[in-house]
């Protein structure tokens, strides 16, 4: 049975940038080792995985690694899918079932905006490694629900920064977010994410990660709203709204790559 697989480009509105998805549509659902089995033949940050459920989609998200409980950009590239492929409507609201609970993308006129699960990270003492493994000292240090988040001293700090990534993967986390406000005067803040052990030593742009960087620089900045910029090699702008215990990001997809997997 033939399985039709898409590559989309997601928190960018042109090809070759932004953060890689491969998102598989399913009839139904499949077993767990043989998503994984895909997600390792993918060989991106993320293979997400759909099918039909309720008045809507069951969704799972895989690393080349691992299975993980949330992921931003996926999460567009799967809404992007369904619209452009006819599956939903353009008037339609995504809704997506998955392990952080009910998960929703709108189709506005400028973007896609997914409605996500505030995750705030409580200042905490850096775990014995991390600040050597990111070589730079740190103005915050906390922990959210599922990664670290450290603040440094600039746009130039944290580009600079080369970890240690086999050191990184041994700190029991998801992943390590590092911010610092923006040099830019089109961006509040700027950010990189690492998760070397979830099987993915630097995520180009990571939607989940801005759960935890709007409420953080809310705080700082006391606004809801920010344009927010992923300073990785491939770069992605992510468009922030804290609303609560809630978080709108927004961005676009590019669909790259259109196929059909074949076991």
């Amino acid at each position: 049975m033939s399985v039709p697989l898409y590559i989309v480009d997601a928190f960018t509105a042109k090809p070759f940038a932004g953060n890689p998805a491969a998102v598989c549509v399913l009839p139904a659902p499949r077993d767990e080792a043989w998503m994984q089995n895909v997600a390792r033949e993918m060989n991106l940050s993320e293979t997400v995985f759909l099918h039909p459920e309720s008045d809507g989609f069951r969704l799972r998200w895989f690393t080349p690694t691992v299975e993980v409980a949330l992921c931003g950009h996926a999460t567009l590239a799967s809404a992007h899918v369904l619209w452009e492929t006819g599956r939903l409507q353009p008037q339609q609201l995504a809704r997506f079932y998955t392990q952080s609970g009910l998960l929703t993308a709108d189709r506005l006129a400028d973007r896609i905006e997914l409605d996500f699960p505030a995750k705030r990270a409580e200042p905490t003492p850096p775990p014995v490694g991390l600040l050597e493994a990111l070589g730079r000292a740190a103005k915050f240090v906390g922990r959210s629900a599922f990664d670290y988040l450290v603040e440094v001293d600039s746009e130039n700090t944290l580009r600079e920064l080369k970890p240690d990534f086999r050191r990184l993967a041994g700190i029991p986390v998801r992943g390590v977010i590092v911010t610092s406000r923006s040099a830019a005067p089109e961006f509040d803040f700027v950010s990189r994410f690492f998760a070397p052990a979830s099987g993915v030593d630097e995520d180009p742009v990571t939607g989940s990660a801005h759960c935890c960087l709007g409420p953080f620089w809310q705080e700082r900045l006391h606004k809801p709203e920010f344009i927010a910029f992923q300073a990785s090699a491939r770069g992605g702008v992510v468009q922030v709204r804290v609303e609560g215990q809630r978080v709108k990001l927004g961005g676009n997809g590019v669909t790259v790559l259109e196929g059909e997997l074949k076991c």
